[in-house]
C-alpha cells in the first residue's frame, strides 16, 4: 500500500478532535485511491521563516484548516509561502484560503503589510475585511456567513476539473472574506479567482494554475466528505501528494 505525509499545520494539533472532520475526510479518499495517509501534526505558532523547512521535512501535502484569531497566523503565513515556492501540494480551508491571499499578496503582488482586518484593523492593504453590510453589526452570529452556498466554478480551471460540474454547494462557517479592491491585483500577477458566488459577488475559491496542487477556499468540504463519497478536493490534495512522492522530492 501507497503512503503519503500530509502536514495539517494549526494551532488547535495538541487537540486533534478539533480536526476530526479533517483527518476523516483524508482517510476517506486514501481509501478511494489505496493510500494511507500518515498525518504531521504542525504547531503553526512554532513555525518561523528559518525553520520552516525542518519543520515540514518530508511532507508531500499541506493543509491550513480554517481558525479563528491571531495566534499562529504568521506561523501558518510561512507554511503557506513554503508550499507555494517549493510547489508542495497545498489546500487551504476557510482561513486557509485567505492565509493563501495574505501570502500572495504580500510576497508575489509586493504589498507590504497586507493582511486580514481580523487580524490587523490598520492593514495598508486589507486583502481580506468584512463586507461593509456587516461593518457595524455587533452581535458576531449576525455577521456570520453560515451553512450551505452555491458556488460557480471558473471554466478552465482546475476546481472545475475536480468537481465535474461548473455549480456547487458548499457549507460555511466564517465573517471575513476576499476584498474585492484586490481581485485585479491578485489576478494580473497569477493567482486564479476560480471559484464565485454566482453573483459574482464574493470569492470562493483562488487557485495557482502553475503549481502542481494548490487550492484555496473559502468553503469547508469536509463537511461533505462520507466514506462512500470522498470529497473531490482531498482526493485532489492526495492524488497530488502521491505524484509528489514518487518523483521523489527530497525536503
Amino acid at each position: 500500500q501507497q503512503e503519503v505525509t500530509i502536514a495539517i499545520v494549526g494551532k488547535y494539533v495538541k487537540f486533534q478532535d478539533a480536526y476530526i472532520s479533517i483527518t476523516e475526510s483524508l482517510n476517506h479518499a486514501g481509501y478511494d485511491i489505496g493510500t494511507k495517509v500518515k498525518i504531521k501534526w504542525v504547531e503553526s505558532e512554532s513555525i518561523t521563516a528559518e525553520n520552516v523547512s525542518e519543520k515540514l521535512k518530508g511532507i508531500n501535502g499541506i493543509i491550513v484548516p480554517g481558525g479563528f484569531g491571531d495566534r499562529g497566523i504568521e506561523g501558518k503565513i510561512t507554511a503557506c509561502r513554503y508550499a507555494r515556492e517549493n510547489d508542495i501540494p497545498y489546500l487551504g480551508i476557510c482561513l486557509g484560503m485567505q492565509i493563501a491571499v495574505i501570502e500572495f499578496a504580500r510576497n508575489v503582488c509586493g504589498l507590504d503589510g497586507a493582511h486580514s482586518t481580523e487580524f490587523n484593523e490598520k492593514s495598508p492593504h486589507p486583502v481580506i475585511d468584512l463586507m461593509e453590510e456587516q461593518v457595524g453589526i455587533t452581535d458576531k452570529g449576525g455577521t456570520m456567513r453560515l451553512g450551505a452556498y452555491p458556488c460557480k466554478a471558473k471554466p478552465g480551471s482546475r476546481l472545475i476539473e475536480l468537481y465535474g460540474k461548473d455549480l456547487i454547494s458548499e457549507r460555511h462557517r466564517h465573517r471575513y472574506e476576499f476584498n474585492n479592491s484586490y481581485r485585479d491585483t491578485v489576478t494580473k500577477n497569477g493567482m486564479v479567482i476560480c471559484g464565485t458566488s454566482p453573483d459574482n459577488n464574493l470569492v470562493e475559491a483562488v487557485e495557482l494554475p502553475g503549481n502542481r496542487f494548490f487550492i484555496g477556499v473559502q468553503f469547508h468540504p469536509e463537511f461533505k466528505s462520507r466514506p462512500n463519497k470522498p470529497h473531490p478536493l482531498f482526493l485532489g490534495l492526495l492524488k497530488a501528494a502521491l505524484e509528489d512522492k514518487l518523483e521523489g522530492r527530497i525536503s
